[in-house]
């Protein structure tokens, strides 16, 4: 079987490319460029980027590597256009409004499994692979996208609003395989990025300084930091589109009533509003508006039905009860109170091993009452 492996220069996609050839694949690797660092005028805060080593390129050339070792073809593809259009420019639109998206999941979305893949099979693949720590089970009528092996590193997360047909026309080498197996193949391969640094933070942002990198796009605007509680300035922030529902790291408010988390943003008036560890009431949700919804199998359920739900990477399951109220958009009953559930960010569904699909948190609700409208209306009874 002919296979396009999509291969980043990280040691997971290295021992992919690995696997599949062991399996008697016919292996062509591709190192995908989607981000343009010069001509997006990305060098703001990136000493990086400013001394001329663009990480990207760095990559690359680690691809080479470990291509070359493994005696397989590497092409390299451009898709900067693309992913400026379907990715990030999606991903600046839902920060102007106040939202946390997830641009990881666009890229899989509409770069790696859709663009890439149309490219793929224009080519003559049969299938294409990537190094996601992630299983599928393909099926005669459908396939299905099982959780990885290693539970710490499960991927399905960033996976689930992949297309049905994208999920039949895909493999997932390294899925049943811990993060320890991988890195100990990699070492006995004697591969050169056997002990490379995972990459972590968004994928075009990698290891900068989030904030930093967003005012390059977002200009930025003081504003007050406000105790939901007591509606006392707390502090000050540079603009409350760099902040998400329930963080609690880099708020730079200090005092004694500590730690604060941010519990809603006034994109309007520019205010911040937190609350402490003690009253943190306001963090939870009781049901949830999930919109743009990619459900993988064929058949939705009818009636309402419980599941599991993560409505955030790495976040342990949650107990929920869900209902289609039309094609794409479902009602989620959080059968105990969430905290910090997340307009913009992802709701993932799961039973069991299997992911069901996922959508969009569009709306957040605390008995009823959309989270956003309870804050204005709290903020308004006692001024």
């Amino acid at each position: 079987m002919k296979v396009l492996l999509g291969l980043s220069g990280g040691v997971d996609s290295a021992v992919a490319a690995h696997l599949l050839k062991e399996q008697g694949h016919d292996v062509t690797c591709a190192f995908m460029r989607n981000w343009d660092a010069y001509a997006n005028n990305d060098i703001k805060g990136n000493p990086t980027i400013q001394n001329d080593v663009c990480p990207q390129e760095v990559d690359y050339e680690d691809a080479k590597a470990v291509a070359y070792k493994l005696n397989l073809p590497l092409v390299r593809i451009d898709f900067v256009q693309e992913y400026w259009d379907y990715v990030f420019s999606a991903f600046l639109d839902e920060y102007k409004k106040g939202r946390t998206p997830n641009p990881d999941i666009l890229c899989n979305k509409y770069i790696k499994f859709d663009t890439f893949l149309k490219y793929a099979m224009n080519n003559g693949f049969d299938m294409v692979a990537t190094g996601h720590y992630s299983q599928v089970l393909h099926n005669n009528d459908e396939s299905l996208l099982l959780r990885g092996s290693d539970n710490n590193k499960d991927q399905t997360y960033f996976l689930c609003q992949i297309s049905q047909f994208a999920l039949t026309k895909t493999l997932f080498p390294i899925g049943h395989l811990d993060k320890t197996e991988v890195r100990v193949l990699a070492d006995q391969l004697e591969l050169s990025i056997a002990s490379k640094k995972d990459s972590t933070g968004v994928c075009f942002i990698g290891e900068r300084n989030f904030k930093e990198f967003l005012q390059n796009y977002l200009p930025s605007k003081d504003g007050k930091i406000v105790d939901i509680n007591t509606l006392q300035e707390v502090g000050n922030h540079i603009g409350v589109l760099y902040y998400t529902v329930g963080q609690r790291k880099g708020l730079g408010v200090g005092g004694n009533k500590g730690p604060w988390f941010v519990v809603g943003k006034d994109v309007t008036k520019n205010i911040l509003y937190v609350c402490n560890a003690d009253e943190n009431d306001w963090l939870f949700s009781t049901s949830s508006l999930i919109t743009d919804v990619n459900w993988f199998s064929s058949i939705k359920p009818n009636d309402s039905m419980k599941c599991s739900a993560k409505f955030r990477y790495r976040q342990n399951d949650n107990d929920v009860e869900i209902k289609f109220i039309d094609e794409t958009t479902i009602l989620v009953n959080h059968l105990t109170p969430i905290s910090s559930v997340t307009c913009g960010q992802e709701a993932v569904f799961y039973q069991g091993e299997i992911c069901l699909g996922g959508g969009v948190i569009d709306k957040v609700y605390v008995e009823g009452v959309d989270q956003n409208d309870k804050i204005r209306k709290y903020v308004n009874s006692i001024k």
